[in-house]
Parts: structure tokens; sequence; C-alpha cells
């Protein structure tokens, strides 16, 4: 079953009258349970793919369908319920709130499920566990690594159990054992 199929994508930033061209006529299929790695140059766009497939950003051009649906039929509570149930990220940045516990990070995507607050905790200490950070669960994002930090940012997009996971260098902090764990 495709999951994602994106025809001749284009994306034009408009900045005060100055157009610039971040994707060109992309084209892309991603069935169901595939893994897929978009690589290519800085600036080449990838990231601007990325948060046009994952329902962060408008496509300016083009097509794309989520699970068979065109996505410019969709209104926004409706494409905020497909990112919250069926989408998890992984940002380049982390995005974690910097005070907050590595379980309240994690479970910061629960609050918009429809899942029964009695299950947060465990939900998110089981993917704290599966990404290696059981030990770090009580402390501040703060007061971790990059490359704890992003296993918390992992552990968050999984949470949820979505249908598929974006990841921008999901692996960029990571030594090569622990990118090869994640993976």
């Amino acid at each position: 079953m495709t999951l994602i199929n994106a025809k001749n994508i284009w994306k034009v930033y408009d900045n005060e009258g100055t157009k610039t061209e971040a994707l060109q006529g992309v084209s892309i299929d991603i069935k169901k349970g595939e893994f897929v790695a978009i690589m290519g140059p800085s600036g080449s766009g990838k990231s601007t793919l990325l948060h046009i497939l994952g329902l962060l950003d408008n496509h300016t051009n083009g097509t794309y369908h989520f699970s068979g649906k065109d996505i410019g039929t969709y209104n926004q509570e409706e494409i905020a319920k497909i990112r919250n149930e069926k989408v998890g990220f992984v940002f380049q940045a982390f995005n974690l709130l910097p005070h907050e516990t590595v379980l309240e990070n994690v479970k910061l995507p629960l609050i918009y499920s429809k899942k029964p607050e009695s299950e947060w905790n465990k939900l998110a200490e089981d993917a704290i566990i599966s990404v290696g950070l059981g030990h770090r669960m009580n402390h501040q994002a703060v007061q971790l690594s990059g490359g704890e930090k992003q296993r918390v940012a992992i552990a968050r997009a999984l949470v949820n159990s979505p249908e598929v996971i974006f990841a921008d260098e999901p692996t960029g902090n990571l030594d090569s054992k622990s990118g090869q764990a994640v993976i």
C-alpha cells in the first residue's frame, strides 16, 4: 500500500518579491514499511521536502496524497490530526523543552492524542527505554549531551506509534554504534 505519493512537487519561497525555488518538480512514492533515505548536498531542499511530506509546510505546486487522499482536500484541523496520529518527527534541532524532563518531553505528543492520560507515562517510558535512556528519564533536557537529546527526540517521535517517521539527520549527533542502534 502506498502511504506517500508526491508528484511534481515545487516549493517557491517569496521573500518581499524575491522568489527562491527550494524544490523543483520532486516526485516520490513511499510504501508502508519502506525505509527511505533522501540524500543530497546542503541547501538542496531535503528539509523542505520533509516538512512538506510531514505536513508542516505546504507545497507551491504539484500533488501530494497521504494514505490515498489528496492533502489539498484536508482542512487545517484534519491535517493537525494526521500529524499527531500518523506522523512522527525527529528534527535536526531536537526542539526539546530544555527545563522539562526527558519523560515530559516524550509525553508531549500524547497531549493531543486520543490515548487515555492514564497510559501516557507507560507509553513514554517504553519509548525512552527503547532508545537506551531509561537511566536519564527524570533528567532535564538541558542536562543531556547532544546524542542523548537526539535519542529523546527519537523517543518522542515513536511514542504515538505513527505510521511514518520523518527524521532530519536523525543520527547526526550520535556515534556510529548509537546511530546503528537507532536505525
